[in-house]
């Protein structure tokens, strides 16, 4: 049996590889240094449960024997797991490497590219394929809660057909290496790195689609993106795209919409949700699919974890959690909770000093203008922010956000202090959403509140 290990194996995007690897018989060996600090227990159970052997991150548990170390995108040469694998001279590869690898293997691959709703976009395509019979293979790392029985780990449709659906991250310029038979861009806005790098990395994307690009019209960075094979354009704004949806309206715990002429619904809120949708069907058609029957399956997805994911309703107040961490998402979520009534309790937690230092004044524009003025906003102090990072913060973002003329806006540094406030001043009908990445914490927090209004 062949063996391969993973470093940072508790990562959402590395660790649906880490059982695809599994189910295809390899020996595999992971490490997170979460793990051995008693940390994300519940992951390292389930994956163990998976079939994962868990091993320490000081290199000890890499082998000779092993074909690969494939590293997670934050761990460097100085790691120990990495540093054991080179004195063997076994090969060491980035994730992407490995999910490059595996998507090459499926003649009719998409590729969902995009600086919001990827992760949605690709678990909605896996979904309609795998309602309809397609036996697609589908990677991403967001946990569909259609699928709930991987143990809370994110998750992935396997099947040893001839699609293959996968999230291509743009972040760490990754995206250069799928040539996808279809390939999605969904928007373009600042994330991770410049608008310009941004514009370079899907505009080689493009290039290297194989059939059909699908992007977005109603952005202004992709409506004119095109590939040199075939191009389909969606839209939620315009009839002079390839692919239109109009009468997008509220209702109860989802959307509603109409393609041509014919009315769907989702179960979630948001007009960006309808336009993921639309991408969704967009690409599954360049398959055979027919779009109605698409946009029907889609009538029974539930969402993905933590993307504006309802976390319960108490005392008449509904609690959110929500990955949005970037000025586009951050306002396509709070004008999605918008378009209902009562007042809105936001906290954002930003997850690096790049996003706070690189979108803050986007992030204060786009809060300011989408909230009431009774509306709150409150920020909790920078996540993963260090010693060395002096003279950074939240506060800074909540001053301009004053600037911009929103009155309702703390900062917060701790939990503690958004839960005391929370305590203290919440109403019935309110609803209260917690925004963030990386901080695996904020989908208890969100629970915690739910106990205390």
């Amino acid at each position: 049996m062949k063996k391969v290990a993973f470093c940072g194996a508790s990562g959402n995007g590395i660790s649906p590889l880490e059982q695809i690897m599994i189910k295809k018989g390899w020996d595999v060996y992971g490490s997170d240094l979460s793990f051995d600090e008693g940390r994300d227990c519940s992951r390292k159970i389930a994956l163990e449960k998976a079939g994962l052997k868990i091993i320490p991150q000081n290199g000890s548990g890499i082998t000779p024997d092993m074909e690969c170390v494939y590293v997670s995108a934050i761990i460097d040469e100085n790691n120990p797991d990495v540093k054991a694998a080179r004195a063997y001279n076994i090969p060491v590869k980035k994730r992407s490497d490995l999910l490059a690898e595996l998507f090459e293997q499926y003649p009719y691959n998409i590729a969902v590219g995009g600086t919001a709703g990827k992760t949605t976009t690709t678990a909605m395509i896996g979904y309609i394929l795998d309602k309809l019979n397609k036996k697609p293979c589908m990677i991403n790392g967001g946990m569909l809660c259609n699928y709930e029985t991987n143990e809370g780990l994110p998750n992935y449709i396997y099947n040893q057909g001839d699609i293959c659906v996968i999230e291509a991250d743009e972040s760490d310029g990754s995206i250069k290496k799928y040539k996808p038979y279809v390939g999605i861009i969904n928007n373009i806005s600042h994330d991770h790195t410049s608008i310009e790098k941004l514009v370079e990395y899907f505009t080689n994307f493009a290039s290297n689609i194989r059939n059909t690009l699908v992007v977005n019209y109603d952005c202004e960075l992709t409506r004119n993106m095109k590939s040199s094979n075939q191009t389909l354009s969606f839209s939620t704004e315009s009839s002079n795209a390839d692919l239109y949806v109009s009468d997008i309206k509220a209702i109860d715990n989802g959307v509603e919409y109409k393609l041509d002429g014919k009315t769907f619904r989702l179960n979630l809120i948001g007009r960006f949700n309808v336009a993921n949708a639309l991408a969704a069907i967009a690409a599954c058609s360049v398959l055979g699919v027919d779009k109605f029957k698409a946009a029907k399956a889609l009538e029974s997805f539930n969402g993905i974890k933590a993307r504006l994911e309802k976390m319960g309703t108490a005392n008449g107040v509904t609690v959110y959690n929500d990955f949005a961490h970037n000025p586009s998402k951050i306002g396509a979520s709070l004008a999605a909770l918008r378009e209902y009534p009562g007042r809105i309790i936001a906290m954002y937690q930003p997850h690096t000093p790049f996003s706070a230092v690189n979108t803050g004044d986007e992030v204060a524009e786009v809060v300011a203008k989408t909230l009431n003025p009774d509306d709150i906003i409150i920020m909790q102090e920078i996540y993963e922010l260090t010693a060395k990072d002096v003279g950074i913060s939240s506060a800074n973002i909540i001053k301009q956000i004053k600037n911009n003329g929103h009155e309702q806006a703390l900062f917060l540094p701790h939990k503690a202090d958004t839960k005391k406030f929370v305590a203290e001043n919440v109403r019935s009908g309110d609803r209260i959403v917690i925004m963030g990445a990386h901080d695996n914490s904020l989908a208890d927090f969100s629970k915690e509140l739910l106990e205390i209004v």
